[in-house]
């Protein structure tokens, strides 16, 4: 069962140390990525405006994110073309048609060791931060913001540009 599989627990966060023999980046934080801004789109952006928008920019994915800030999912240009020439979805309907809602996410806290146990079966993880928010009457409330996108290359590229062997 998934309680006896280490990366899952890794994974779900529920174990940090598993490997004896950890590489020496395994427990450096996300944070240290130096990851860009993403390009984000609200859930309104038609099919054929982000296939556009992530062309241009030249981005594969992107998150989709409402106007409260809630993560809805993840657009990618390959689903999204391979949606509309299925006939599954239309140039002109909302991204949220073809988007990915299950979806990992690690804060910037995170290790990377834990975000390589993700990436393992992940092509990518939304990488998040957690922000206090206060309303006019004075309640607050914790709201997750988008920090950025990470594959598997961004941290190969930083285990290999900063290999300490």
């Amino acid at each position: 069962s998934k309680f006896l599989n280490d990366k899952w627990m890794i994974k779900k966060g529920f174990l940090n140390d598993v490997q004896e023999h950890k590489p020496w980046w395994w427990n450096i934080k996300v944070q240290k990525l130096n990851l860009s801004a993403p390009l984000i789109l609200l859930p309104e952006v038609s099919c054929q405006k982000a296939i556009e928008i992530l062309q241009e920019k030249g981005y594969d994915q992107a998150p989709v994110v409402a106007e409260s800030g809630l993560i809805l999912g993840m657009v990618t240009l390959s689903n999204t073309l391979t949606s509309v020439l299925a006939g599954n979805a239309q140039f002109s309907d909302p991204v949220t048609k073809v988007i990915y809602d299950q979806f990992s996410k690690v804060g910037l806290e995170d290790s990377l060791g834990k975000l390589s146990c993700i990436l393992e079966n992940d092509h990518f993880a939304i990488v998040v931060h957690e922000q206090m928010q206060f309303n006019g009457n004075g309640s607050s409330f914790m709201k997750q913001m988008v920090f950025g996108v990470v594959t598997a290359m961004d941290l190969l590229t930083f285990v290999s540009r900063n290999d300490k062997k």
